[in-house]
């Protein structure tokens, strides 16, 4: 399938799940004049074709689409469960007023069944006073095709729990993994640009450290790639400076265009 014209990534939130800074702290991360190092919860934003596709709606989501000048919204995809990737879902109301039209929403079932508890009334057939976001729901069961362009979803290890990243052509974003499954690095060859989870140097049992993800990088041999799911413990200058050329660390509002993702 031929990808429809260029893709361009947009980072929507760079930050672990609390953000930096991270509240009640005052290490020198969070207290930095760096503007690189302040960093929203973890999204990216895909534009090709005229079509806007989002990668997470966290609880910054408002504050990320407004900084993001974003007008429009044709589908969301969730990598997983958690707080920081899920609650912001609501917010996708603005574009369901603008466009008239329902949102595609892409989910394993596990994240299906979360999106059910933590918005029962987005689900309740009823008839409503005020608003609820309008969804298209589909269940994550292999590669799917979006506007032209064709999603691979590649299971990854967050500790003990399977969740998903996705390849776009020759882009991929993961975020929140501790290990990439043997099948899943396959999966991953051959990428101009590559998004990894790199949360800090100490181990975590359920995120990539830099050192971790550093080998990642060298494993796959992508073009170009980016940290994100960084966390305070990383200030950007010190990190990047210490990092090889091809890797770097991704911040809020960077922009990124892929030529030719397929």
């Amino acid at each position: 399938m031929g990808a429809p014209g260029p893709l361009k990534i947009t980072v929507l939130g760079s930050g672990t799940s609390v953000g930096v800074p991270t509240p009640g702290c005052h290490c020198r991360v969070c207290q930095s004049s760096d503007p690189r190092d302040n960093r929203l919860r973890p999204s990216v934003l895909l534009s090709y074709g005229g079509y806007n596709v989002v990668i997470d709606t966290t609880p910054d989501f408002r504050t990320q689409v407004l900084r993001a000048r974003l007008d429009r919204l044709d589908a969301v995809l969730f990598t997983h469960s958690h707080a920081d990737h899920l609650m912001g879902l609501d917010d996708v109301r603005p574009f369901n007023f603008r466009q008239g039209t329902h949102i595609p929403v892409f989910a394993d079932t596990e994240t299906l069944s979360a999106i059910q508890r933590c918005f029962p009334y987005i689900f309740r057939c009823e008839e409503r006073q005020s608003s609820v976001p309008q969804l298209e729901i589909h269940t994550l069961n292999g590669p799917f095709e979006l506007f032209g362009r064709e999603f691979l979803p590649v299971r990854l290890l967050h500790g003990r729990s399977s969740i998903f990243g996705f390849r776009f052509g020759s882009a991929a974003y993961l975020t929140d993994h501790s290990e990439i499954p043997a099948e899943s690095m396959d999966r991953l060859r051959g990428l101009d640009v590559l998004f990894l989870d790199a949360l800090r140097h100490k181990p975590h049992p359920t995120h990539s450290t830099v050192e971790h993800s550093i080998r990642t990088v060298e494993q796959l041999a992508p073009r170009r790639a980016f940290f994100t799911h960084i966390s305070h413990d990383l200030p950007h200058r010190e990190t990047e400076n210490a990092l090889p050329p091809h890797i770097r660390l991704a911040y809020d509002g960077l922009e990124i265009t892929v030529e030719e993702a397929g």
